[in-house]
């Protein structure tokens, strides 16, 4: 999981979308889904047509309150959301996903997910809360790096060119983007798509 980027130029600001309890909610979903460049905001997984997605309301106990809002909604695949209000505690210290030291608290290795300190329980929260530690989810994590590097050797281009042009040209075959950008050492710029 990489840290989530919520711009202050995001349409749901600039448009006031709120969320609806039990009402449509489908523009804040679209709005969402837009920003995170179809991808679940928890596993780094492509966010395709036929997936059940979910707003999660990171804070459970905010939801329907005047509290609720932006930086508390994430576009999440179905699963991790049930699973994840089971587990929800407001005792415990958790990490936000848009913390700006998030990528220095949970650290990335080889496909998998650690707290850059055992003390940080906050992270060490996160990381159960969400199961970023799912032994299934990082063992597709592994193979999709795996396949990635190979293609990339049989194209023959530079890892970044390769990257790019897969953006542009396959946009929805391109997720667990932190995986990429650390193994690789790219950068994946969804800008691109934006001029093209």
């Amino acid at each position: 999981m990489r840290r989530v980027n919520k711009p202050v130029t995001s349409e749901i600001l600039k448009n006031k979308l709120i969320y609806k309890v039990g009402g449509n909610n489908s523009k804040l979903a679209k709005a969402l889904c837009d920003e995170q460049h179809n991808i679940c905001a928890y596993t780094e997984t492509y966010l395709g047509r036929s997936d059940k997605k979910d707003i999660d309301h990171f804070n459970p106990t905010l939801k329907g309150k005047a509290e609720d809002g932006f930086d508390n909604w994430f576009l999440v695949k179905s699963q991790w959301n049930s699973e994840k209000a089971t587990k929800w505690n407001p005792d415990r210290p958790i990490l936000h996903p848009t913390s700006i030291d998030f990528e220095n608290r949970i650290i990335y290795v080889e496909g998998e997910y650690y707290p850059a300190s055992t003390a940080d329980s906050a992270a060490i929260n996160l990381i159960r809360l969400l199961k970023l530690d799912d032994e299934q989810l990082a063992n597709t994590r592994k193979r999709y790096i795996k396949r990635i590097r190979e293609t990339i050797s049989w194209s023959g281009k530079t890892s970044q060119r390769f990257i790019d042009d897969l953006l542009l040209t396959d946009r929805d075959g391109l997720y667990f983007i932190r995986a990429i950008e650390e193994e690789l050492q790219v950068k994946v710029n969804f800008d691109l798509v934006k001029t093209k």
